[in-house]
C-alpha cells in the first residue's frame, strides 16, 4: 500500500497544504488521538481550544511523564537511602513538575522536526503539528515556555546539577533524528531519558558515584526494551516511511530480545544496590520489579500492537516498584540489630 493512502497523509491535507477546513481542524481538535486513552482528561475535561497545546505536550498521554520523572525519584532515593534516610519530598516535585515540562518540550521538538513523517504513519498523523492545528512557529514557541521555566527549576539544584542538565540538551536535540540513521534510536532514547538518574543523584548530593552510573545504565536497558515494545505499534507504518527503529531491525525475535534488556536492566539495578550497600528488602523488591519486566516480554506478540501499547504502559508501575526498592534500601534494622546482639 502506498503511504498516501494511510489515514492522516492527503487526506488530512487541502491543496497540498497545511491549514486544514474548519470542520476538519474541529473534528481534529475534539478526538482523541489513537494511543491516548480515549477517556484521557484532555478530550473529557479542556476547553476545545486547549486540547492541541494538551496534545502537543502530550497531557493526554500521561505515562511518559512518568517514564522521564521515575529515572530521577529512583536517584534522589537511591541517594537518600545510601544515608540511611528518606527521599526529599522538595526534590520529588522539582523532578515530577521538571518532568512534566521538559517531556512536553521535547515531545513538541520532536514534533516539529517529524512533522513530514507523523503525517505518513497512521498512529501520528492527528498530531497538532503534523496536521496544521499548530504551526511549527506556535510549536518553537511551546518549547521556548516549557524549557524556560524548567530552567528555573534546575537552577534551584546546585552546579553540578545544572550541568548535567544542560548536557541532557545535546542528547534531546540528537534523538528525533536517530530513527533516520540507526536501526536503534530506543537505545538513544534509554540515554536520554534515563539521564535524571544522574541528574537527580547530583541534585541530592553534590556529587556522582558508581551506584548512580550502574542505575543509569539499568534504566538504559529497562527503556531499550519498553520502547521496543512501544515500537511494535508501528512496524508496518515505519516500513513504509522509511524510519528505523529496534522492534524492525529484531523483527519476530523483538521478544528474546527485550527479555535480554530486562535482564540486564534487572542486573545493573541489584549491582547499583549492592555497590551502594543498600539494606536487606532491596533485592526481593527488585525481583518484583525483574517479574513484572519479564511478564511483558512473555506477553509480547509482533501481531498485537494494542497489546503492546499496555504492556508499555504497565512499565509506569515496574518503574514504581524500582523507586520503592530504593526507598526500602535505606532500611538497615536488622544488621545493626545483628550489631547490638553481638555487641
Amino acid at each position: 500500500m502506498d503511504s498516501r493512502d494511510k489515514p492522516g497523509h492527503d487526506d488530512l491535507r487541502k491543496g497540498g497544504s497545511n491549514t486544514l477546513e474548519i470542520p476538519e481542524k474541529l473534528s481534529l481538535m475534539t478526538a482523541p488521538l489513537p494511543d491516548a486513552a480515549p477517556t484521557n482528561w484532555v478530550d473529557r475535561l479542556a476547553p476545545i481550544a486547549a486540547r492541541p497545546w494538551l496534545k502537543l505536550g502530550r497531557f493526554d498521554r500521561p505515562v511518559g511523564i512518568w517514564l522521564l520523572m521515575l529515572p530521577g525519584w529512583q536517584a534522589v532515593a537511591l541517594a537518600a537511602a545510601m544515608h540511611g534516610a528518606w527521599p526529599d519530598p522538595r526534590l520529588l516535585i522539582e523532578f515530577a513538575i521538571g518532568a512534566t515540562l521538559m517531556r512536553a518540550a521535547g515531545c513538541a521538538f520532536n514534533d516539529i522536526v517529524d512533522r513530514d513523517i507523523d503525517a505518513k504513519v497512521a498512529r501520528t498523523a492527528a498530531r497538532p503539528v503534523a496536521s496544521g492545528q499548530i504551526s511549527v512557529r506556535q510549536a518553537w514557541g511551546f518549547v521556548a515556555t516549557c524549557s524556560l521555566v524548567s530552567l528555573g527549576i534546575l537552577v534551584t539544584m546546585g552546579t553540578l546539577a545544572i550541568c548535567l542538565g544542560a548536557a541532557s540538551l545535546a542528547l534531546v536535540a540528537a534523538y528525533p533524528f536517530m530513527k533516520r540513521i540507526t536501526w536503534w534510536p530506543q537505545a538513544w532514547l534509554g540515554l536520554t531519558f534515563n539521564w535524571g538518574a544522574l541528574l537527580g543523584f547530583a541534585a541530592a548530593t553534590g556529587a556522582l558515584s558508581p551506584a548512580a552510573g550502574l542505575l543509569y545504565a539499568s534504566g538504559v536497558f529497562w527503556t531499550l526494551g519498553y520502547d521496543t515494545i512501544y515500537a511494535v505499534q508501528d512496524l508496518e507504518d515505519d516500513a513504509l516511511a522509511g524510519v528505523k527503529s529496534s522492534a524492525r531491525r529484531l523483527g519476530a525475535s523483538a521478544p528474546q530480545a527485550v527479555t535480554a534488556f530486562y535482564l540486564v536492566a534487572v542486573a545493573l539495578a541489584l549491582s547499583c544496590g549492592a555497590i551502594a550497600g543498600l539494606g536487606p528488602v532491596f533485592p526481593f523488591i527488585v525481583a518484583l520489579y525483574g517479574l513484572h519486566l519479564i511478564w511483558q516480554s512473555w506477553r509480547l506478540r509482533i501481531d498485537d500492537p494494542a497489546a503492546a501499547l499496555a504492556l508499555f504502559k504497565s512499565n509506569r508501575d515496574a518503574g514504581l516498584v524500582l523507586f520503592m526498592a530504593m526507598m526500602v534500601g535505606s532500611w538497615h534494622a536488622p544488621a545493626r540489630l545483628f550489631g547490638l546482639l553481638h555487641g
